[in-house]
């Protein structure tokens, strides 16, 4: 009897603990991370974070990416951190290669990167190159057509008739 009642337990702790694990929401780079999804789906979801560099990670880390991101502890979510934060990966996975400024290659994650991108934008605009000149009229920078796209509210171009609106009575 004794025996029974341990099998049924066990057989319920699994499904008790994989329940656990989807509640639960880790926290890794001020973002918070739903606990059912994969590790490397997972990763994707802080900014920064390319599937290649989490691919990476988990390939460096020793971490099976199919385990969910839930039944991590909180050593695990402290060395994935840190990796993130100092990461030794190749330069063709990083994401700020030959910076403007210092002519390193780095790899910036959250409201880092967010800051640098806003700091080129406003370089750009500054020193007035092209792009620069596009950004701040607000249409596309590399090339792409423009008389179909990017109208924002504009009227229409000639020959495209306007429609009319219909008063009911």
């Amino acid at each position: 009897m004794e025996t029974e009642n341990k099998m049924e337990e066990e057989n319920k702790s699994p499904s008790l603990s994989s329940k656990k694990e989807d509640e639960r929401i880790v926290r890794i780079l001020s973002k918070d991370i739903e606990g059912g999804m994969k590790i490397y789906a997972g990763l994707t979801k802080v900014k920064g974070v390319s599937w290649s560099m989490a691919n990476a990670i988990c390939k460096v880390l020793k971490i099976d990416k199919n385990r969910k991101i839930g039944s991590l502890n909180d050593d695990e979510v402290k060395k994935i951190t840190a990796f993130m934060k100092n990461s030794e990966v190749p330069e063709y996975i990083k994401n700020r290669r030959n910076d403007f400024e210092t002519g390193e290659n780095k790899h910036l994650i959250g409201s880092d990167l967010e800051l640098k991108k806003e700091f080129d934008i406003k370089r750009l605009k500054k020193i007035k190159c092209y792009r620069g000149l596009r950004h701040s009229v607000g249409l596309p920078l590399r090339g792409q057509r423009t008389r179909s796209n990017f109208r924002k509210n504009r009227s229409k171009g000639v020959g495209i008739k306007k429609k009319k609106k219909v008063v009911a009575k």
